[in-house]
């Protein structure tokens, strides 16, 4: 049994290193905005221009790469999904969904599509040391909070070599990321300083054949397998898969319920954007190995990882493989 990447130093007490601003123009094919989700229109939530970042130096040590994912129905399948050590659902705008997709023991050639962040990521990715998030586009008020958080920030505007727009889906579900031009080389699972520990299945459990977390307007379903020994995602009543065929598939899955309350962003229709709090306790559900567990979570300070125990305080393993966090409102 062991415990996965618990250092965290003084990350969280940590300056910030200030990025030097330097203003940069966005090629045409990247210059399409932000799109909400079903090709409503500009979302509010800003263009790749108006997310242009100042140029970030290199990461200090190695650092997870996190990015924001698409998902809507237009967006899928993704790319390099299944190479995502850990994948985190939210609710969004509208009641509809969107992943963030966090890596560390192994890069992918391609990742996407790509789109925005949220004010939620940055209290989500304190956890980790100075991670490196990729998206395009965020609210514009937004902008100033990313600045500050102590992370990486790269968009098509700091990082345009990284980015490409693909040409098997309509924009703006078809922007991509090349990982390798943000970071060379994976940095390992030293740094999922997620709190999660693998190892046995704890004891008890019910057996499960499938669990399913609804949002207003999104849902995903998580069915066993037992000849793959892992959960087969669905997403909005299909079977996810992943670009090249592959079906989608975890070992591990958590639905962790928590709060979720109005922030101060709004889209261009008006929808209040929810935001996902993740430091705090609650209950969850995990799901590992056809059973499903109730367990109790708790994250005292944004600088520190998530535990999960059993109800008399033992720590809870979670299977070896990809795990899927899913977020979803407390009772």
């Amino acid at each position: 049994m062991a415990t996965v990447g618990r250092e965290r130093g003084a990350r969280g007490r940590r300056a910030a290193t200030t990025a030097a601003l330097l203003a940069a123009t966005v090629t045409a094919a990247l210059a399409v905005g932000c799109i909400g989700e079903g090709g409503r229109g500009d979302d509010g939530r800003g263009s790749a221009r108006e997310s242009e970042q100042g140029t970030s130096p290199s990461a200090t040590g190695s650092s997870v790469l996190a990015v924001k994912l698409d998902n809507a129905a237009a967006a899928r399948p993704h790319t390099g999904l299944d190479a995502a050590d850990v994948v985190y659902a939210e609710q969004v705008e509208g009641g509809l969904s969107r992943l963030m997709a966090v890596y560390a023991t192994q890069l992918p050639k391609t990742v996407g599509p790509v789109r925005s962040a949220r004010e939620s990521d940055l209290e989500l990715l304190r956890q980790f040391d100075r991670p490196i998030l990729a998206f395009s586009g965020a609210q514009k008020k937004l902008l100033p909070l990313i600045d500050r958080a102590p992370l990486r920030a790269e968009t098509p505007g700091s990082a345009s070599d990284a980015y490409f727009r693909g040409s098997g889906k309509p924009a703006p579900h078809n922007l991509y990321l090349r990982p390798e031009r943000l970071a060379p080389e994976a940095p390992g699972k030293a740094a999922l300083t997620t709190g999660f520990r693998h190892g046995s299945a704890p004891a008890g459990g019910t057996a499960t054949a499938s669990q399913t977390v609804r949002y207003p307007a999104a849902r995903f379903t998580f069915t066993w397998s037992d000849s793959r020994d892992r959960w087969l995602v669905g997403m909005d009543g299909a079977p996810a898969t992943t670009a090249d065929g592959k079906r989608v598939a975890a070992a591990t899955v958590v639905v962790q319920y928590v709060k979720v309350r109005k922030s101060a962003f709004r889209d261009f229709l008006g929808n209040n954007t929810p935001y996902t709090e993740t430091v705090g306790s609650g209950n969850a559900k995990v799901l590992r190995d056809g059973r499903a567990y109730d367990v109790n979570w708790k994250r005292e300070d944004a600088t520190d990882g998530t535990a999960f125990t059993a109800g008399d305080g033992t720590p809870v393993n979670f299977a070896k493989g990809q795990v899927w966090v899913v977020y979803a409102k407390a009772p």
